[in-house]
């Protein structure tokens, strides 16, 4: 068994921003300028659908595995020697369009996970294929698992027998629901013994939808250790796997956890 205390500490930035609707080049030229600010983080986080803003038109602006946002993820990664991640609209291989979370390593592998829960108020589910299976990802050590922003509602999907380390959830959250974001990400933090990371958006996009960031990071206990507010720009924090380990040690209500199957 693995001793989490031993870890090194896991330096994370968030990138809450707006994004310039439909335009992929505007929106790399807009974040390579943010993410020299973040610069000494091992993982940076940007916001789901960075390239294009939340958007349908998956059969005009989707990109092809190993397209232009792939390649401009490997090169940010290489360049500031940390994970780079974030969603967009991919066209997989079998023809179907993906709402998938990109993970860019330094050393240049690309891993993925495809947005399970589709927004269907927004007819997400007419235009995306949804992923089938959950994914966990190692950093220094740690493990952390991807979500994208509709996932956040559902707890099972959320919940999970990995010893998962660190919950993150790229968004692009609506500030109509702001109350929702806010109450949910701490109880995904209490529940399932972990951090919770959620990256969400600022601005207005093309369809007029209004964001108000909230973008933040919660300990175990749902306890604030960051939170950006309304505000445009990077923001840092250090999450701490010796805190994390003697937190389990004390409160294990993870050995009490029910078993289950899911149905994909």
């Amino acid at each position: 068994m693995r001793d989490l205390s031993q870890l090194p500490n896991l330096t994370l930035a968030l990138v809450q921003t707006s994004l310039a609707w439909h335009d992929r080049q505007a929106n790399f030229e807009h974040f390579e300028a943010l993410l020299e600010q973040a610069r000494g983080a091992d993982l940076i986080v940007l916001p789901e659908m960075f390239t294009t803003g939340f958007s349908m038109e998956s059969e005009r602006f989707a990109e092809a595995e190993n397209g232009p946002a792939s390649k401009w993820l490997k090169a940010q990664a290489k360049k500031l020697d940390a994970v780079v991640t974030g969603s967009v609209m991919i066209q997989a291989a079998d023809g179907t369009h993906r709402n998938r979370l990109l993970w860019a390593r330094p050393d240049g592998e690309l891993l993925h996970y495809d947005k399970r829960h589709l927004f269907r108020m927004a007819k997400e589910h007419e235009h995306y294929t949804p992923g089938y299976r959950q994914v966990q990802f190692e950093l220094k050590g740690w493990r952390i698992r991807p979500l994208i922003c509709y996932d956040l509602r559902f707890p099972v999907w959320s919940r999970d027998p990995h010893d998962t380390d660190l919950l993150l959830y790229t968004a692009n959250w609506p500030a109509a629901r702001r109350l929702h974001w806010n109450r949910l990400l701490p109880a995904r933090a209490i529940e399932n013994l972990c951090f919770v990371a959620g990256v969400n958006r600022v601005g207005t996009d093309g369809k007029g939808f209004a964001y108000s960031g909230d973008s933040q990071v919660l300990d175990f206990q749902g306890e604030s250790l960051l939170s950006a507010g309304e505000a445009d720009g990077v923001f840092t924090v250090v999450l701490r796997s010796a805190e994390l380990a003697a937190y389990r040690k004390r409160f294990p209500a993870d050995l009490d956890a029910d078993s289950f199957t899911l149905d994909c």
